[in-house]
C-alpha cells in the first residue's frame, strides 16, 4: 500500500474554503511602543528606583500620573503580579499584569480617588547584577491621612544592565490577605 506524503494528508484535512476574489491584505502587527527614557536619577540605585516607583503611583485625587515615567523604570517584558483573595473567598489567586495593563486597570482609580503609597521598611538581597527588595508599604487616600487604609509587601526583582537599574517584576500582597506583617519586614523599633 502506497502512503501519501504528509503535506497531501494535511491539505486533505483542511475544509474547502471558497477563495476570496480579492483577499484582504494581512494587517501588519503593531510595532512595540518605544521604551521611554528614564530619568538618570530614578535608575541610579536600588533606593532611587524603588522611591521612583512609589512616587509615580502616588498623588492626590485629580492628579494625572506620569505613566511614561513608570514605564521607564521597568524592563519591556516586566510583569506586575497581585496576590488577591480568590473569588470564592477561599485561598489566593495571582493576577498577572504588564505595566500597560496596570496603567489601564489601576490608573483611573488612583487618579480619581487619590492614592499615596509609602515605603516604611526595606530588606534588600543582592548578588552581582540582580537584587531582590522586600518593600513594606502603607497606603493612604490622602497624604495627610493619619492611618493607612492598607499595608502590605512589594516583592521587587531588579536587574542592573546598561549602566542602570531596571524593575523586572513586582509581586505584592496586602496584609489583610496574608496576615500580620512579620516584624523583620517592619521598621526597626528605636
Amino acid at each position: 500500500m502506497r502512503t501519501l506524503p504528509l503535506a497531501a494528508l494535511l491539505l486533505a484535512a483542511v475544509p474547502f474554503l471558497p477563495q476570496d476574489p480579492q483577499p484582504a491584505a494581512t494587517p501588519k502587527p503593531a510595532a512595540p511602543a518605544a521604551q521611554p527614557a528614564a530619568r538618570p536619577a530614578d535608575v541610579a540605585s536600588i533606593e532611587a528606583i524603588v522611591a521612583a516607583l512609589y512616587d509615580v503611583i502616588s498623588g492626590p485625587a485629580g492628579k494625572a500620573r506620569e505613566w511614561d515615567r513608570m514605564r521607564s523604570l521597568f524592563m519591556p517584558e516586566a510583569h506586575l503580579l497581585a496576590m488577591v483573595k480568590a473569588r470564592d473567598g477561599k485561598g489566593m489567586r495571582t493576577v498577572v499584569l504588564t505595566v500597560d495593563d496596570y496603567v489601564q486597570r489601576s490608573g483611573p482609580m488612583l487618579e480619581k480617588n487619590g492614592f499615596f503609597e509609602q515605603e516604611i521598611a526595606r530588606k534588600v538581597d543582592r548578588f552581582g547584577d540582580l537584587a531582590h527588595a522586600f518593600s513594606t508599604y502603607e497606603s493612604r487616600h490622602a497624604a495627610t491621612d493619619k492611618e493607612p487604609f492598607m499595608r502590605g509587601i512589594n516583592s521587587i526583582q531588579l536587574v542592573h544592565q546598561q549602566d542602570r537599574w531596571w524593575i523586572a517584576q513586582v509581586l505584592w500582597e496586602q496584609e489583610t490577605d496574608a496576615g500580620p506583617i512579620p516584624q523583620q519586614y517592619l521598621p526597626e523599633k528605636k
